[in-house]
């Protein structure tokens, strides 16, 4: 069996790759991408060995093949016979009830270092204590990880159900651990013990750091009694967040109007919701929102606007008590609001006094926009109605529609773009990016039996010019009845060195332990199986990701590959800057690997990837059409911006007023008496607001389901907004003369910021890469700094 085990690797290129590239596009349509320039071009290659440029263009021709033509990808993942290598080649995960097996064994590991950890005594075992902490949180979260994605992804029943009961085994522990003392008190101790602090990496210093306020956060140096109370909100807060979302709802489900009233909708939409001359409009739904732009009827528009920004009071009063219980746990926590709290764990903030003035500074910088905008709809709404004076709320998606026709592409039959942008050609694109920037590239990679949860799932393995393989990500991209709805980023497993104990200890366990699974060496039984690197003498497990989208179907005959839209492009951009900071992030300390850095800026390289998706180098690179091999016009490309951002100012006026209501129910006004949301909302809408306030009567903020998860820190997705803009300018010149695709600008941004994931002060990153020392030290000024940059451009 131990011979057995490292057998798949002979299989990996069966497959001729001569004949791959044959096959991959019709007859039709071969002689045209094979003399292409652009199909072929990866970087520069006058600086890699002739047959190093052959196969990196038959990588990169292989990659558009895959995505775009599912007959190349039914040969390319056909295996021959061969044996079950697991889910994710995780060893333990080659049955539904191999989640249990491996949730038992991770838990034997766990208590084995716990007991470690509290038995330390000696300076050497207290300079350990950070390295197995991170090993303990790694044990853990390979479980939770895995199965949280498998219970919510997997298209079998039976896996799901065991990955949940895996996950709420490790959980259930997780909780036990949060209530035990003794791994903090033993933190502190060498924490304060400059013997042992003084052999401590940065990145060492980095992860102590976050575990204590991790430890603080789960209220473990409290008194017995406070901790007791502090479990029993935590537990309470969790069942009426879910709650709140699930079951908000508003005062009116369905509107009835005359259908002769419904003009200026799709007549194809209003009839299908049209009985016995009635239109009957759902309150919250698209079919509403569709309503609020196009009908012409004001006093209709107005009524669909109360009803769809008034929540039930059931809805609004569940949000009050959920504020009230968050305040509660800050109090026994010995914190003055739960924005204090909440902010003070890993966000670049640390207080709402510095969002407050974050978004004070960014209200100033984006008003001059935001009223010229109000003006335009209010110059738009007098040529029908030349006596008014204002733009009343329900007016305002009226006549920003009116004005976004005038931006639409004129001629318009479908979608224009999308013929330009097949999957198979975007994926190439992204590959082609990652080479010029930072000189990694995506490889299409044969799964073996077992490996992935759907034949839809396509591997691709991550290789760099100079460390090789470096990341394994599963692409399931396509559109499943059964799938997540939203697109979505996935770390399946976080980039951690492994000593050579470790290895040492866990290989022995394999060969002595029933219930471990059988591993052909050390390094394969330190990771489970899966995928890890060696560079000298040091192990690392590589990062796993896994990005899951709805995209269409490419055609079944293979005459047509999956077309995206220039939204989806843009979301597969975004998803892609997520796994490309996990990529690039290889810490040797899990708990600050890739994506878990300060909360608030771990949007930063990921909207910063939006720009890369509409420059006309970038799109140079790859976007030509799928029949005709015809390079996009840009023009097109620059039409479509426009009109999304015609008016974007007010789109960020709108978000800073949730910032702000965010912040202002998370802070000391939820413990009075006198709380009122509604009114908290609405006088934030007039102080702040250039815009016309919801009208008395309405309470949209039972509508804001993100308070269930974000809680305080809804301001970050305007700060990534802000920096990613900010990076764009500074660093890639607004990708200007090329500036998108150059080396040292993407080595920048990696040396400076993406590859020290959480192991470094972020305020240093941000100071380092956009070569600004105010920001070096972090606080109110800083935040307010950012803040003044503003988040729009005139377009």
């Amino acid at each position: 069996m131990l011979k057995a085990a490292a057998r798949p690797r002979q299989w990996q290129q069966w497959v001729c790759t001569s004949c791959l590239l044959q096959r991959a596009a019709p007859a039709r349509q071969r002689r045209r991408f094979a003399t292409s320039p652009k199909s072929a071009s990866v970087g520069d290659p006058s600086i890699i060995p002739a047959s190093g440029v052959t196969a990196l263009r038959a990588d990169d021709f292989i990659l558009r093949s895959v995505f775009d033509y599912p007959h190349v990808w039914r040969d390319f993942s056909s295996l021959p016979g061969g044996f079950n290598v697991g889910l994710f080649r995780n060893s333990f995960l080659k049955e539904p009830k191999g989640f249990i097996t491996f949730a038992q064994v991770s838990l034997s590991k766990a208590r084995a270092i716990v007991a470690k950890v509290l038995a330390a005594s000696s300076v050497a075992e207290y300079r350990a204590i950070v390295r197995d902490l991170d090993r303990l949180s790694d044990i853990l979260c390979r479980v939770l990880d895995v199965a949280d994605f498998v219970r919510v992804t997997h298209p079998d029943r039976q896996t799901q159900y065991m990955a949940s009961k895996a996950w709420d085994m490790v959980y259930q522990y997780m909780n036990e651990l949060n209530t035990m003392t003794g791994l903090h008190d033993q933190l502190v101790v060498a924490m304060s013990n400059p013997d042992v602090t003084a052999v401590w990496s940065e990145e060492e210093q980095a992860v102590a750091k976050v575990l204590k306020l991790d430890f603080t956060k789960s209220a473990v140096n409290l008194p017995q009694k406070y901790r007791d109370r502090f479990v029993e909100l935590s537990s309470e807060i969790s069942t009426v967040a879910s709650a709140f979302v699930q079951e908000m709802e508003p005062d009116q489900h369905t509107l009835i109007f005359p259908s002769s009233e419904f003009k200026g909708m799709d007549p194809v939409q209003a009839r299908n919701m049209t009985q016995n001359g009635k239109v009957h409009l759902p309150t919250l739904s698209g079919h509403a929102a569709l309503a609020l732009r196009t009908v012409h009827d004001s006093d209709v528009r107005k009524h669909i606007y109360y009803a769809s920004r008034t929540a039930s009071q059931r809805s609004v009063d569940m949000l009050e008590y959920l504020m009230k219980l968050r305040a509660e746990l800050a109090a026994i926590s010995g914190f003055e609001s739960y924005g204090h709290l909440a902010l003070r764990d890993r966000m670049m903030a640390r207080s709402p006094e510095a969002v407050d003035q974050f978004l004070r500074a960014l209200v100033e910088s984006n008003k001059p926009r935001a009223v010229q905008e109000m003006e335009e709809l209010l110059a738009e709404k007098r040529k029908h109605y030349p006596n008014s004076s204002r733009v009343d709320p329900w007016d305002k998606d009226y006549y920003s529609d009116m004005l976004r026709k005038t931006l639409r592409l004129s001629g318009r039959q479908g979608d224009l773009l999308a013929p330009y942008f097949s999957l198979g050609v975007v994926m190439q694109g992204l590959s082609r990016l990652f080479t010029n920037l930072y000189g990694i590239r995506l490889v299409p990679k044969q799964p073996l039996l077992g490996e992935t949860w759907h034949p839809d799932v396509r591997r691709l393995d991550v290789m760099s010019d100079t460390d090789g393989h470096v990341a394994v990500l599963y692409c399931d991209l396509f559109y499943r009845p059964d799938k997540l709805e939203n697109p979505a980023h996935f770390t399946l497993r976080c980039s951690r060195e492994i000593s050579e104990a470790e290895m040492t200890e866990v290989w022995e366990q394999s060969r002595h332990d029933p219930e471990m699974a059988v591993f052909a060496n050390p390094e394969l039984a330190a990771n489970d199986g899966m995928a890890f690197s060696r560079h000298g003498t040091t192990i690392k497990q590589l990062p796993t990701i896994a990005l899951v989208c709805d995209f269409p179907q490419p055609s079944k005959k293979g005459d047509q590959p999956a077309l995206l839209s220039f939204f989806q492009l843009e979301t597969l951009f975004h998803e892609m800057g997520h796994a490309i900071h996990s990529v690039l992030a290889r810490t040797s300390f899990q708990t600050v690997s890739g994506t878990r850095c300060a909360t608030d800026l771990a949007e930063l390289p990921s909207t910063l990837m939006e720009y890369f998706a509409a420059d006309a180098a970038v799109l140079a690179e790859f976007a030509r059409h799928h029949q005709t091999n015809d390079p996009l016009p840009h023009r097109m490309v620059a039409q479509k911006v426009r009109q999304a951002r015609r008016f974007e100012a007010s789109d960020t006026e709108n978000q800073i007023i949730l910032a702000m209501l965010d912040q202002a129910l998370h802070s000391p006004l939820a413990r009075s008496p006198a709380f009122d949301s509604t009114d908290v909302f609405h006088g934030i809408q007039r102080n702040y607001g250039s815009g016309p306030p919801d009208p008395p009567g309405t309470r949209w903020q039972g509508f804001f389901g993100h308070l269930s998860g974000y809680g305080s820190t809804y301001y970050s997705y305007l700060f990534d907004r802000v920096l990613a803009q900010r990076v764009w300018d500074v660093v890639f010149a607004s990708g200007k003369e090329g500036g998108a695709l150059r080396r040292e600008n993407g080595e920048k941004l990696k040396e400076s910021l993406l590859k020290w994931g959480g192991g470094r002060d972020p305020w240093r990153c941000l100071a380092d890469v956009l070569g600004d020392e105010r920001l070096s030290e972090g606080g109110e000024e800083a935040m307010a700094l950012v803040g003044s940059w503003g988040s729009t451009k005139q377009v």
